[in-house]
């Protein structure tokens, strides 16, 4: 890894408290580009908290490090405009049809509008392109949200448990973002207490009450 090619994340005793408890505890981790990650552990383990860390929605209250080069703390916009997180809660504007959502994303990431339509395609809901998202089940809003970030092919993608939910054919959609992830380079840590096809992943990273375990399940000093 070269100084002109830093890592995709780096993270240095990262530490996240909530009303003085650690949700994530002195995490100290490198995930180099085009790295394809499973982030396991149960619900309460510090998945989502260390997801929203990396993507800026939340900041550390202790700690720091870099994603895609830039400061965790201090080049907050040049991450989220390199990064897409995938979460239940799919940001989506429920006023708005399924293609006014993916063309409002396009206006503010300048990306084709014309790209939207083959977006809907490969995920399965090109029939409901006009049909307010106020009217769609949790799973098709978790498919929209997938194809939005398939549509926006950011540097780094932030998966977070996202097989619930979906169907057999959503589940697909997934699979096949971390198999394009290999050719176009892209960083993709899923964060799952699922495993995904095991063939599709380079690596897994376990957490435990907040810590990130090394491979004998014990928290680095």
């Amino acid at each position: 890894m070269t100084a002109a090619q830093p890592a995709a994340v780096r993270l240095s005793r990262v530490t996240r408290l909530f009303d003085g408890l650690a949700a994530v505890s002195s995490v100290s981790l490198e995930i180099a580009r085009g790295e394809r990650v499973w982030l396991r552990g149960w619900n309460g383990s510090g998945k989502t908290t260390l997801l929203r860390l990396i993507a800026t929605a939340i900041s550390p209250t202790f700690g720091g490090g870099t994603v895609l080069g830039f400061d965790l703390q201090t080049e907050r916009s040049a991450i989220r405009a390199r990064c897409d997180l995938l979460s239940h809660q799919t940001r989506l504007y429920e006023d708005l049809t399924a293609t006014e959502n993916l063309r409002f994303a396009c206006s503010l990431y300048d990306i084709d509008p014309r790209l939207a339509e083959g977006a809907l395609g490969r995920v399965g809901l090109e029939e409901l392109a006009g049909v307010r998202v106020g009217k769609f089940s949790q799973g098709m809003r978790q498919r929209l949200a997938l194809a939005r970030c398939l549509m926006r092919a950011p540097a780094l993608v932030l998966l977070d448990e996202p097989y619930a939910a979906l169907d057999v054919d959503a589940r697909t959609v997934v699979d096949e973002l971390l198999v394009t992830a290999r050719a176009s380079g892209q960083t993709v840590v899923v964060a799952s207490h699922e495993a995904p096809p095991a063939h599709l992943v380079d690596r897994e990273v376990t957490m435990d009450g907040g810590r990130v375990m090394t491979p004998a399940g014990v928290a680095p000093s």
